[in-house]
């Protein structure tokens, strides 16, 4: 193991001594972006390849040859599969005469320029982020922000390990903030093309994740397709009235959304997209808000995405002053009936009933409430386990990695350490609030035409934090009644919540940018 690591610290070394000197033109020929991908290939660059083969590790070579030289990757997996000849004679054949002492002495000394250390002190960001890229002037310097940010995301991983909030995602997200926001590692660098538009220097990894899965918005989609497989709608079914008190909670979302046009006026700017993917952080759903987000408005990104988790692991704390407020201890020992029982049959129609009520009256909706609902067929109809299992558990748990991963790389210091996420954390606080109140007051005022009573703690599971939100109405529920269990008939506003905020997801999208 420690040959392993000496070797990729090598192999890391090599790469970025030549990277510098290629940058200053010493090594081989210069890369021209109008002529061929890569035009290094001198015997100088080579050599570097053949060394690493020593370190006895595949994998290592492979990335080393393939990020010098590409053509002589082949080789270097033959070398380190049989740690001799093959790659000597391949390096051989490009010709070119071997650098000088003094030249690779000049290479090693800049080095240097190369480490974290000396990136965390420069002024201007000098990294290649592809066209479209517009840089905004931070309110620190490029390095000493790229410093901040990684003293940020050591607090959401710390957040994530110790205190428990949200760590499926915040954990992800923090460390891909952590790596992208180490200088010169070119984790989330776009790819250098030519004027061919060949490949010349690939980009790095998060960048192809985070294109891959955010921008084309795969990953909210797919992570609700695991949400609906683990989900159950039947609280819903056998008390379809609760989703009134679901629809009630998303106001937040418009009550967020004005706020943010409101703070224009004093001094904090909004677009009217930046607003709807800000309120969307009411409806406590991550995907949805990081679908929409992707969508409408990718440039706060990060901001929005850890304040939805953020307030989603806080919902413990935050609720329930809230639902005490708004709510007299006769209303919190209000006993709800026993919910009947819901047939297979139905929760089987149920999907599909969604689904085209959706597809007729919203289709840009469709996506997330499509998803949802096929994850949900697939857990009750019973006859591809296989389907739902892989849902519920294998995917949803890759693609909460990768989407974790793909945020965590938009906390850049120029986005994310502004007045605009300051107004960001605080408008999504509010509109989680006035999302739970309004669930509340909701179920109040319902009770005044019902004859059998809703007990108004159970309004606030409106918001789709499933199944946190149902858990914390049943707590504070048994705080005044032990015998007093409101969970199940909790689900039902809890879920269908999860509809809710797709749905508004949908209208906002079309209305401010579909």
């Amino acid at each position: 193991m420690k040959r392993k690591l000496l070797s990729v610290a090598m192999a890391a070394m090599v790469a970025g001594a030549c990277w510098m000197a290629k940058a200053q033109g010493g090594l081989g020929e210069d890369v021209g972006l109008d002529d061929a991908p890569v035009a290094v290939s001198s015997q100088t660059e080579a050599a570097p390849n053949v060394g690493v083969i020593g370190g006895e590790d595949g994998p290592t070579a492979v990335w080393l040859s393939t990020t010098l030289l590409g053509d002589t990757a082949d080789a270097a997996v033959a070398g380190s599969a049989e740690h001799q000849p093959g790659v000597e004679q391949g390096a051989e054949a490009k010709g070119g005469a071997p650098a000088s002492t003094g030249e690779m002495w000049g290479r090693v000394k800049g080095l240097w320029n190369t480490t974290g250390i000396y990136g965390f002190f420069q002024k201007e960001d000098t990294s290649h982020h592809g066209a479209g890229y517009e840089a905004k002037p931070g309110v620190v310097p490029f390095g000493l922000g790229q410093f901040i940010m990684v003293l940020v995301c050591l607090g959401l991983i710390y957040l994530a390990l110790f205190k428990e909030f949200e760590p499926l995602l915040l954990l992800p997200i923090g460390f891909g903030g952590l790596l992208s926001n180490i200088p010169f590692s070119g984790i989330n660098a776009a790819p250098i093309l030519s004027a061919a538009g060949a490949v010349v220097e690939p980009g790095g990894f998060l960048y192809y994740i985070y294109s891959m899965g955010v921008e084309t918005g795969l990953f909210p989609i797919l992570i609700f397709m695991g949400v609906g497989a683990m989900t159950d709608f039947g609280p819903l079914i056998a008390n379809p009235i609760t989703a009134i008190l679901g629809a009630a909670a998303q106001f937040g979302i418009f009550f967020a959304l004005i706020g943010a046009l409101v703070l224009n006026a004093w001094g904090i700017p909004f677009s009217l997209k930046e607003a709807a993917a800000i309120g969307i952080i009411g409806g406590a759903d991550g995907p949805t808000a990081i679908w929409l987000t992707t969508k409408l408005a990718p440039g706060i990104l990060g901001a929005v995405a850890v304040a939805a988790y953020s307030y989603m692991a806080l919902v413990p704390i935050i609720q329930p002053p809230i639902m005490k407020l708004f709510t007299t201890k006769q209303e919190r020992l209000i006993k709800m009936k026993q919910l009947r029982h819901v047939s297979k049959l139905e929760k089987v129609v149920f999907p599909i009933t969604v689904v085209l009520m959706c597809g007729f009256l919203l289709p840009s909706a469709v996506p997330l409430v499509g998803a949802l609902m096929l994850g949900n067929i697939a857990k009750e109809c019973g006859v591809v386990d296989r389907l739902s299992d892989t849902m519920a558990n294998s995917l949803i748990n890759i693609v909460t990695i990768l989407l974790g991963l793909s945020v965590g790389s938009k906390l850049a210091a120029d986005k994310f350490l502004t007045m605009q996420t300051l107004g960001i954390i605080a408008l999504g606080l509010c509109a989680f609030s006035v999302g739970t109140a309004t669930g509340v007051l909701m179920a109040k005022f319902m009770n005044l035409f019902l004859k059998d009573k809703i007990n108004p703690l159970i309004g606030s599971a409106g918001v789709s934090a499933v199944p946190m939100a149902a858990r914390v109405s049943n707590k504070v529920g048994l705080e005044y009644d032990s015998s007093n269990f409101l969970l199940m008939h909790a689900m039902g506003p809890n879920v269908s919540g999860v509809i809710g905020s797709a749905v508004v997801a949908g209208i906002l999208y079309k209305l401010c940018g579909g």
